[in-house]
């Protein structure tokens, strides 16, 4: 039996769990990857205190931290299901089943696909959402991004490392970019924006060769290139806690108050799973930390 279970492995997992060591709980951490997204970071630079950190190896020191408490124990397992036992709740993995008398869901996102034809049959062999990961594939070819928000203008700013030109497709009137990271797009001459426009359908016959827009780019529908990468957001992993009862926004995300609590006593959420506007690292971490705390608080009320 254990104090809490949490799931997931990012930032706000691994932050909760660091704080449910210190507070002596017994503590398990169930995670399909150690890091989670910030494992395709390359470059962090709003950590406090770090002025510059790949998310890798923050992942590790955020791992070794949580881990120099005897009390947490991290196993690497894919969580099926999650279901209320009397007033404790049971975690069913593919490798066992773990009872705890609270949890803390920080089972984060996953990435929001385009939903257009040839999306699918091109995933590996032109289609990517990570620059980080696959990036390197791409040496001296053409490429695009899609998507305008500020996670997309860094990674066309990453893929220049190795393509020798970058589009990137965006359905606004402008790219959604941080100042600092929109003045590097616009100063990097291999970076071309094309704005107002949507991609329909992906072509190709091993691999991608063209993207077909909803409107004329200098003239033609079809744009040729290499690789294409998607960066359009990403949708909450909350399938998980339907069966526990908790409620969910209109976007999927579960609805937590400040002190990280849920609709369901003992089930606590940190993390960008969350409906908590603001999503970075730095913000899940905080968030783990709360959670934890309030299980604590409630483990402690509960005897």
């Amino acid at each position: 039996m254990y104090d809490v279970a949490i799931i997931g492995g990012g930032p706000a997992g691994l932050s909760a769990a660091m704080y449910a060591g210190r507070l002596k709980l017994k503590t398990l951490v169930l995670t399909k990857e150690r890091g989670g997204t910030i494992l395709n970071a390359s470059e962090i630079m709003n950590w406090p205190g770090i002025k510059k950190i790949d998310g890798v190896s923050l992942a590790k020191q955020l791992e070794e931290h949580a881990l120099d408490y005897s009390y947490v124990e991290i196993k690497d397992a894919m969580v099926a299901r999650i279901k209320k036992k009397k007033d404790n709740f049971l975690v069913e993995t593919q490798s066992g089943e773990y009872e705890a008398k609270s949890v803390i869901f920080a089972a984060g996102t996953e990435v929001r696909k385009l939903g257009i034809p040839g999306e699918e049959n091109y995933v590996g062999r032109g289609v990517h959402y990570c620059a980080l990961c696959d990036g390197f594939f791409y040496s001296g070819k053409t490429i695009c991004v899609i998507g305008g928000s500020d996670s997309a203008a860094k990674e066309a700013l990453l893929l220049t490392q190795w393509a020798k030109k970058v589009y990137i497709i965006y359905r606004g009137e402008k790219i959604r970019a941080e100042p600092v990271n929109l003045e590097k797009v616009e100063k990097n001459g291999k970076i071309e924006i094309i704005n107002k426009t949507n991609v329909v359908e992906i072509k190709g016959n091993e691999s991608i060769e063209n993207l077909v827009l909803d409107k004329p780019y200098k003239g033609k529908k079809e744009l040729a290139l290499d690789g294409i990468f998607v960066e359009i957001g990403r949708v909450p992993a909350t399938v998980l806690v339907k069966d526990v009862g908790v409620k969910l926004n209109e976007k999927g995300e579960v609805i937590t108050d400040k002190e990280a609590k849920t609709n369901v006593p003992g089930f606590f959420a940190a993390g960008d799973i969350t409906d908590s506007k603001f999503k970075q690292a730095i913000t899940a971490s905080a968030e783990g930390v709360a959670a934890a705390f309030s299980a604590y608080v409630y483990l402690q009320k509960k005897g």
